[in-house]
């Protein structure tokens, strides 16, 4: 694949990142700071910071998506770092790390740095301030990666101890961390709605529900170690750059590897980027170049060979760049191969061969095409010979012979055996029910005795009549649970015309209800899910329809009361509705207030925190969030009471309010360090307090001074 546009910047890429203005920001690896108009490639303007990073496999840099913070680590990776770019000043270092800071990020939003480190913890620092704000949950063991989910509402970070944490940002709260992994995570990377993709050392790639916590698929063909991802806007293609300079790229609806070369560079890949304006892969290499590539590279030679009708170049194209099977000149190429073969068969079954092989004539230098063709035309050699079979109503070697070859089946001759099956068989159910009918059954379907996969159920029939009359007496009243249970228990019953009309009507209940529930007529769709509730096989589509329906009329109905307590819970119950305009409305309001609430918390200002979240304290999915903003606040007071030198006596109380409250976090337990070093005379311990927890902190706790 060639190259769009190339420059070089000498210095190996650590960052490449397109800014909610559009400009492209590149930091190399000696963090000089480069903006890039993203279609010319014209360097706009950039600064240095001269700090120089030897190790760049983690995100040792961030920018912020607004283009104000950028967050990195030191040289020494003894501290992260948060500058202010409008200023050039520091706003905040984290020290707090014990070991080495592994790497940094910004949230989509700008409004946490995150700092994680080789203790395995994340300190996340409130960009406005510089100050500590909250931590996420330990890992086990250094963290390598963190990533954020693109409308900003999860965080997720992988580490050493080959597990993945979630955070949600809007509730303040953390999933059970995932487990699938059998080496250090090093790569995780949200897309989609709900999907994470997760890669570890052993270059082992795992596809998440973020929601459940399954997993959804496992790549296969990754054999190099991944040092960058990166996934289209619409999440349909992921691309994986790897140490020996490979581009991987996989469909992201089936999770199949498309190619394992779809481009090759020199050096080692250590950043992508895809811009969707374009659909340009954005390349950066350790040896500091800076790569454009059109995924969709000779689409236009398609169009002009498709008009020379030369399918042959087609397929040698899409065989270089299998990206273009996804585009619609190859969707026209392969609608008239699929019609092209639907024609031929027709003809081979009509006995014209020559015709048939003058519809082909397009496809047969396509070597992939040309071997189905051939096989097409040694499977009608026979086809004469089945259909006489078939006329002459030899029927067991009829079947035996569309056996042997199956694009028979295909064939309308094969589709009318079915049907005289199916009638007969329908015919002879009736009569082995009845005390005399039973020889005359037998004779209807002794012509198919020798047919393998008919044996099993004339056996059935014969042998089972009760059991095909007691499936009926359960359709006859409508006792659809039992009945599924008895085609369980008996899977010949499914040939029975009385099965399908069942699966017909089940069917048919399915399409009404999501009709229903389209329309926002979730009452009448209820009804009709509860008598689909009966049929087993759509148990998990149903569970799911009504956990929504019940979810959304609950959140619909207290938007109409103004019960937003109850809203913004349904929220929590199905994060599908932040995405509707009214929940985006009730999220942005939410995000605006705890804005505002954590200005006032880096001021210990408890009264004005309570006035602004005051809307927000019967509701329980807020109650992490919060307690959140309220305990920064508390340590707020502590530090400064502990910078006053304010009585020991009394910070020690605040200490204990503290612990009591939220219980022994990370933020206390370092306050509690620089405390005891600097009053040494005090016999508090930490271990021995009362604690209480975030998750059982409540509004009624609020104190206006955590030191009283």
């Amino acid at each position: 694949m060639k190259t769009v546009k190339s420059l070089s910047i000498k210095k190996p890429v650590i960052l490449i990142k397109i800014l909610n203005d559009g400009t492209l920001v590149v930091i190399d690896s000696e963090t000089t700071v480069r903006f890039y108009d993203k279609k010319s490639f014209k360097l706009q303007k950039g600064f240095k910071v001269n700090i120089k990073h030897e190790r760049y496999q983690t995100s040792v840099v961030d920018y912020s998506l607004d283009g104000k913070f950028l967050a990195m680590l030191s040289s020494d990776a003894k501290e992260s770092r948060l500058y202010n770019t409008i200023t050039k000043k520091a706003i905040a270092r984290v020290t707090r790390h014990q070991g080495e800071v592994s790497c940094v990020g910004i949230d989509p939003l700008s409004r946490y740095m995150f700092s994680c480190g080789d203790d395995g913890k994340t300190f996340v620092m409130d960009v406005k301030s510089g100050k500590l704000i909250f931590t996420l949950p330990h890992h086990a063991d250094t963290i390598n990666t963190v990533a954020f989910s693109s409308n900003g509402n999860w965080v997720a970070t992988g580490s050493y101890d080959k597990k993945i944490l979630l955070f949600n940002l809007v509730t303040m709260v953390s999933k059970e961390k995932f487990k699938g992994h059998s080496a250090p995570v090093m790569k995780v990377q949200f897309f989609g709605k709900n999907k994470l993709l997760s890669i570890d050392k052993d270059s082992k790639a795992i596809i998440w529900n973020i929601y459940s916590g399954k997993i959804l698929a496992r790549l296969e063909g990754i054999h190099d170690d991944v040092f960058s991802v990166a996934i289209d806007k619409e999440s349909k293609f992921l691309f994986l750059g790897t140490k020996l300079g490979y581009v991987l790229v996989y469909d992201l609806n089936t999770y199949e590897l498309l190619s394992g070369k779809f481009i090759k560079i020199a050096s080692p890949i250590t950043r992508m980027l895809f811009n969707d304006e374009g659909s340009h892969l954005i390349i950066g290499t350790q040896d500091g170049f800076l790569m454009y590539y059109n995924i969709y590279e000779n689409e236009d030679v398609l169009k002009k060979f498709l008009m020379q009708k030369d399918m042959d170049a087609i397929e040698k194209e899409v065989a270089k760049n299998p990206i273009l099977r996804y585009t619609h000149i190859y969707e026209i190429v392969s609608n008239l191969w699929e019609n092209s073969l639907k024609k031929a068969k027709i003809a081979f079954q009509n006995g014209q061969k020559d015709k048939a092989l003058l519809i082909l004539k397009s496809f047969r230098d396509i070597p992939s095409k040309n071997r189905i063709i051939q096989k097409l035309i040694k499977e009608y050699t026979e086809y004469d010979k089945f259909v006489k079979l078939a006329k002459e109503g030899k029927i067991s070697l009829a079947y035996s012979l569309a056996n042997q070859h199956t694009m028979y089946k295909e064939s309308k001759i094969y589709k009318e055996l079915e049907e005289r099956w199916k009638k007969l068989f329908y015919q002879a159910q009736k009569l082995a029910l009845s005390p005399k009918g039973m020889d005359q059954a037998k004779a209807l379907l002794s012509p198919y005795r020798g047919v393998s996969e008919k044996t099993i159920f004339i056996q059935d029939v014969l042998t089972k009549g009760e059991i095909y009359k007691r499936f009926r007496q359960l359709l006859g009243k409508h006792d659809f649970h039992a009945a599924s249970q008895l085609v369980y228990k008996n899977p010949f019953l499914k040939e029975f015309i009385e099965y399908d009309s069942m699966i017909g009507y089940a069917d048919k209940l399915y399409m009404q209800a999501n009709k229903l529930i389209n329309n926002a007529e979730n009452i009448k769709a209820m009804k009709l899910l509860q008598k689909l509730k009966e049929f087993p096989e759509f148990n998990e589509e149903v569970s799911e329809l009504m956990r929504n329906i019940e979810a959304n009329q609950k959140f619909y109905d207290a938007v109409e009361q103004e019960d937003y307590a109850e809203a913004y819970n349904m929220m929590v119950v199905s994060e599908d509705l932040e995405e509707t305009s009214v929940g985006q409305k009730l999220l942005q309001e939410w995000r605006n207030d705890l804005k505002e609430a954590n200005t006032y918390a880096v001021n210990r200002d408890i009264e004005s925190i309570k006035q602004v979240l005051r809307k927000y304290f019967n509701i329980t999915s807020k109650y992490a969030a919060i307690g959140t903003v309220f305990a920064w606040a508390y340590m707020n007071q502590l530090e400064d009471a502990l910078r006053k030198k304010e009585p020991y006596a009394k910070i020690e109380q605040g200490i204990k309010n503290y612990v009591s409250n939220f219980g022994v976090d990370d933020q206390i337990e370092l306050f509690f360090q620089i405390f005891k070093q600097r009053m040494p005379e005090s016999k508090l311990e930490l271990e021995l307090l009362k604690k209480g927890s975030l998750s059982m902190w409540r509004p009624s706790m609020i104190v206006k001074s955590i030191l009283a």
